[in-house]
């Protein structure tokens, strides 16, 4: 609170004082003297009375405007041997005196680790978390979700408790429990900062971006996004961190190949076509599409971004958030993007493909001098290009716009410092030959026999899984001669042949995720195991 507004607190409440006949005590400017043995704590919280000024012979207490009669008589009545006076004094009067009586206990923020076991680091945790307040909470969860490089907090409603996991390298961590009385207090404060509600039984998204000094007078930076389902338990909760430095979106540390590399430059370096990049949530699109257009970003290009919502920032581009919560919103985002057209732009991004206008709308811009560049929720770049014609029926406009489709897949990377190569039993040959057979026939096989090495993680306590970081394993689909053969013949746009894309890409040469799965596999990259948690082979 400022000196400006306690002062004015303190004119209020002498004002109050000579309302009700009652003698005022100013404790902005006394000297507080802490009178011990006289009330207990909890009877000064009980009864909102604390002594203020204390001899043998009298006592001066200090009450508030919410101290009732009944506590003014129990303290007459036990203090019979000394003459008993009251002043009324501020709320913060009261408050400050209470934390000289009973201080706050220090909160010491420990450092979140993560292990095989977790159950004393879920108790170690649970019970900070008990101790400080909501803001506190969220900026404690989103520090450590920093440190341990999370990419989202997941708050889970159970029928006893409610479960805080992180999502690091993909896979969830276990970090803490609440009860649910914690819990509702925690979800007020997400919830208030966000602008979501806490009754609403629909699914909600908010974003949340404050700074936040904690307890220790630690500041954090909170920016989130927040998603919201209701479940049998209560309101689940994602919140999704944000590193909002630009220079982590550049195509140098997207861990492409060479090959890979050359074929994103060559496509970006065109001044048209469709640029889609596809996976499930959470493999890495944003991040792919917001590198290709940090690279794109000069200032002898216009570049303009549809996004439902803004999820980075970046200094150069104009950038346009639409509501997906408002009534009509996917028109609403279908002419933003129309919108966008009229004011010519070299470049355009669309955070998601998503309905048949918006596709038909992208398809058209990239056909007449646009470049643009898109996600697209499919399992594959051939369950994209399948997917796209059951949205459009109109083969023309695939095949003449469609330069690049990349489809991509998050695993854990080994930690080059823990880990070591050693010969794989015979369940691990097999998934690799499962894997072999996967792998298009127009590319090099590797030749998988008993003395292939493959390479796993080194458990100890500097790192206790091994891993560190992700890495994508990739598809890059071009819309090939042989491709477009496939669907220029289809007899219905809107069943086009996932196998039979499949089969022209192999033809003209190009790989898929399983033989780059492969290739970082044998590689020492990654795991067959990691390969396998995430495709289907």
């Amino acid at each position: 609170m400022s000196q400006d507004a306690r002062q004015d607190e303190e004119q209020s409440t002498l004002r109050r004082a000579q309302v009700l006949g009652l003698d005022y005590y100013d404790t902005n400017i006394q000297d507080k003297n802490l009178i011990k043995n006289v009330l207990t704590n909890d009877e000064m919280y009980q009864f909102k009375i604390v002594p203020l000024v204390a001899d043998q012979s009298n006592v001066l207490f200090g009450i508030t405007t919410v101290t009732s009669q009944n506590s003014l008589k129990y303290i007459r009545e036990h203090f019979l041997d000394q003459r008993v006076n009251f002043a009324l004094i501020s709320d913060s009067g009261f408050r400050d005196y209470m934390k000289l009586f009973d201080p706050p206990k220090q909160i010491v923020y420990q450092d979140i680790n993560i292990s095989e076991n977790q159950t004393d680091t879920v108790s170690q945790i649970s019970d900070i978390l008990n101790q400080v307040n909501a803001d506190d909470m969220l900026a404690y969860l989103v520090s450590q979700a920093h440190k341990l490089n999370s990419s989202d907090i997941h708050i889970e409603t159970q029928r006893n408790d409610v479960r805080i996991r992180f999502r690091i390298d993909g896979v969830l961590h276990i970090v803490a429990k609440l009860s649910f009385e914690k819990y509702r207090i925690l979800v007020s404060a997400v919830a208030s900062a966000s602008n979501i509600s806490t009754s609403s039984t629909e699914p909600q998204q908010g974003h949340i971006s404050q700074k936040v000094e904690m307890a220790d007078h630690t500041n954090v930076d909170v920016n989130l996004r927040v998603e919201t389902v209701q479940t049998v338990n209560g309101m689940d909760i994602v919140m999704r961190l944000f590193n909002m430095y630009q220079s982590m979106y550049n195509l140098d540390r997207l861990g492409l190949s060479d090959s890979e590399r050359a074929v994103v430059n060559d496509i970006i370096a065109k001044p048209t076509g469709l640029v889609m990049v596809v996976g499930p949530t959470g493999s890495g699109k944003t991040t792919t599409l917001y590198s290709m257009l940090n690279q794109l970003n000069n200032d002898q290009r216009k570049i303009i971004t549809v996004e439902d919502p803004v999820e980075y920032q970046f200094e150069g581009v104009t950038q346009m958030s639409i509501d997906s919560k408002g009534e009509h919103n996917d028109s609403n985002f279908i002419d933003r993007l129309k919108a966008v057209l009229r004011i010519d732009p070299d470049v355009i991004m669309i955070g998601e493909i998503r309905d048949e206008d918006t596709a038909k709308t992208a398809l058209q811009a990239a056909l007449t001098g646009h470049l643009v560049l898109a996600t697209f929720h499919a399992g594959s770049a051939a369950a994209a290009l399948t997917r796209l014609g059951s949205v459009i029926e109109e083969n023309s406009l695939f095949t003449s716009a469609i330069r690049l489709i990349m489809a991509q897949r998050l695993v854990r990377k080994l930690d080059d410092t823990y880990k070591e190569s050693y010969q794989p039993d015979q369940a691990e040959r097999d998934m690799l030959m499962r894997l072999l057979e996967k792998m298009p026939n127009n590319i090099l096989k590797p030749d998988i026999n008993d003395s292939t090495m493959l390479f796993r993680p080194i458990v100890n306590d500097q790192n206790p899984f091994g891993y560190n970081g992700q890495i994508a394993i990739r598809e890059q689909y071009l819309m090939t001669e042989e491709i477009k053969q496939v669907i220029s013949k289809s007899h219905d746009s809107r069943i086009i042949s996932t196998d039979l894309i499949n089969e022209a890409a192999d033809r003209s040469g190009l790989n898929n995720m399983y033989g780059d799965g492969m290739a970082k596999v044998l590689a020492g990259m990654t795991t067959i195991s990691e390969i396998a948690r995430v495709l289907d082979f």
